[in-house]
């Protein structure tokens, strides 16, 4: 799972990228050898492509220049001292530039502009269109919940993202700390202006987000305790600053200043707000209970899936895939000689010990340790799959304390662009027992290689395409790449132990069960309690992993049915370029297609994959 995009409310209005310089050059080469009205054409094509990447890419970074938050993910340190503004105004302004920048792209003569233009040229006009038509479901949203949310942005962009390697920019991480009471005063407004319109998340949500919130400011200095969440972390980069300990003491007791004035005033005023709402909260659970709830689901399904599927049909292709994985699961309860049925084999993967690691140091450290090492294997045999490679580096790490409770089991983190932080499988190793080693495997190659790690690193790294391609994504795209890359490594011998390929079925089962319980609980009306009803009796997982799943369906409608949609859609092209064209079909060829022009909506990689078969015929 990927959480990037979900923790940044990044406008679309940033858009694109760099010239196509290596087309171009390639177009120079050729003209050498072509007739004189051939080069013309060709020069005024590279002409005209490089001149509309040119506004694609203005238009991008005028976007990134208005939200520090995105310049910080993007390694940018411009507005390293400041937050994004979540004002009503602001809203209003982003719109206004969403309508410029599609009227500034509409002056492209889309006939003059080489094929990978016209494509970018498409997406960022749909980005645009659908920017503009989903403004009126701004406040269809929880913006502070258990999964994320701004209370928890602060502490994680700080840590993860914000380094220290000189004095000006510990001062930068002294300000944000400061001007984060700023920011939670206008999340406050916001969760008043979607409370004045019933959109108010249901009371299970408030325990989580007033847990976190409450974390952050108990510790060193605001109490006796151990040293605080950012006390620890901005010491701890400081340490490293080459600079005198009187140097060092000052910066400390400058961010001590503004960790217990502005940072805690501001939490203790979310908190004080957030227990009045509390009171106005429901046990309502489905995005129906909202203003046109209905309508904006059916829009949220299709942004999500990039299809123009319906809740009835989704709800159904899950019903049809959980039967179909059940039958394989029979077959290896078969294999390893288990009497019983599937319920009760179910019972024995959830509690029998020989499949989960103790829960103390030890045992999360051996936990961290296997799925690297299944990571490095996997590094080995990429050129069995693959032509292009990520140049990035993948790194294995634990959930931070401060949010393991809350975060889901797994989730990838992308490198920076610059090189200068590698790619992040997050393993959340918090509850040991909803951390099988049957699934490790499954779990390491979707959230790492050949995951999304493949996907998301090589997609930053593609040239002569534009930024807001290699920046932004498609969730039915991305999550249906990581499920699909569960499956591929049995096709090259591993998942030898039949656990483990039970645990590989485990995880798609999973997904399957997320369409039925997605579409269960926002369009059926169902409650939490019958969709973890549905997820404890058709699956082999822990119940507090379904309870975690439910808890997001509710705060994130439509999002878990990318995976199965995605997977399902890239399955469904690969065999139908494999049935065309026979002994001529190469895996590694397919897998370029899908993932060298970056994250495309699912109807434009069908058509690549069309355009990939006409070829090579």
């Amino acid at each position: 799972m990927t959480f990037t995009k979900s923790l940044i409310a990044i406008s679309i209005t940033a858009v694109l990228c760099v010239a196509c310089s290596n087309e171009t050059a390639q177009m120079t080469k050729a003209n050498n050898q072509l007739p004189v009205e051939s080069v013309t054409q060709l020069d005024s094509t590279a002409a005209a492509s490089q001149a509309a990447n040119e506004l694609f890419d203005t238009i991008f970074m005028e976007g990134v220049n208005r939200n520090p938050v995105m310049q910080t993910y993007l390694g940018i340190k411009t507005d390293y001292d400041k937050w994004q503004d979540l004002s009503e105004e602001n809203s209003a302004k982003e719109l206004a530039f969403a309508k410029e920048a599609l009227l500034r792209i509409q002056v492209i003569d889309v006939d003059k502009v080489d094929k990978q233009t016209k494509l970018s040229y498409k997406l960022l006009s749909q980005k645009l269109e659908q920017q503009i038509e989903d403004y009126q479901w701004r406040h269809h949203n929880y913006p502070v919940n258990q999964m994320f949310g701004v209370h928890s942005r602060v502490p994680a962009l700080l840590i993860n993202q914000h380094s220290i390697t000189d004095v000006k920019q510990a001062h930068d991480y002294i300000a944000r700390v400061k001007n984060s009471k700023v920011l939670l005063e206008q999340l406050i407004e916001q969760l008043s202006i979607r409370a004045e319109k019933g959109i108010i998340a249901p009371k299970f949500v408030f325990g989580h987000v007033i847990r976190d919130s409450k974390n952050l400011i108990v510790g060193a200095p605001f109490d006796d305790g151990a040293d605080s969440t950012l006390y620890a972390d901005f010491n701890k980069k400081i340490a490293t600053l080459d600079i005198s300990d009187t140097e060092k003491q000052a910066l400390t007791a400058e961010l001590t200043s503004a960790l217990t004035t502005e940072f805690k005033a501001g939490y203790q005023a979310l908190v004080s707000y957030l227990i009045q709402l509390e009171k106005k909260a429901d046990n309502t659970d489905g995005a129906w209970k909202f203003p046109q709830g209905d309508k904006f689901y059916n829009n949220a399904l299709s942004r999500t899936t990039t299809t123009d599927l319906t809740a009835d049909e989704i709800h159904q292709i899950g019903l049809d895939e959980v039967k179909r994985i059940h039958d394989e699961m029979r077959l290896i309860m078969t294999k390893v000689g288990f009497k019983g049925n599937l319920n009760e084999f179910f019972e024995f993967m959830r509690h029998d010990p020989q499949f989960y690691y103790a829960g103390d140091d030890a045992g999360r450290q051996r936990y961290l340790t296997e799925a690297t090492d299944l990571i490095n294997t996997m590094k080995g045999e990429l050129d069995q799959l693959f032509i292009t490679k990520p140049k990035a580096d993948l790194k294995v790490k634990k959930v931070e304390a401060f949010r393991e409770k809350s975060a889901g089991k797994a989730f990838y983190q992308q490198p920076a662009p610059d090189g200068s932080r590698p790619g992040i499988y997050y393993a959340n190793l918090y509850d040991m027992a909803a951390m099988p080693t049957y699934q490790m495997e499954a779990l390491a190659y979707h959230e790492g290689i050949p995951g999304h790690h493949m996907q998301i690193a090589l997609k930053q790294e593609l040239e002569g395409i534009p930024k807001f391609r290699k920046f932004g994504g498609y969730t039915a795209y991305s999550e249906g790449w990581g499920l699909y890359s569960e499956m591929i490594p049995k096709e090259i011998g591993f998942y030898q132990d039949p656990y483990s390929d039970f645990g590989r079925l485990a995880m798609e089962l999973w997904r399957a069960c997320r369409l039925v319980v997605d579409t269960g609980i926002h369009n059926k009306k169902w409650t939490r309690a019958q969709g973890l009803e549905y997820y404890v009796s058709n699956t082999p997982n822990a119940e507090s992993d379904a309870v975690k799943m439910v808890e997001r369906h509710v705060v994130m409608p439509s999002q878990a049915t990318a995976y199965k949609i995605g997977m399902l859609k890239i399955v469904q092209l690969r065999a139908k370029a494999k049935q065309a064209l026979g002994n001529k079909f190469d895996i590694r060829e397919f897998h370029d297609v899908v993932l060298t022009n970056g994250a495309v909506p699912l109807n434009v990689l069908e058509d690549m994959v069309n355009d990939y078969i006409a070829k090579n015929r």
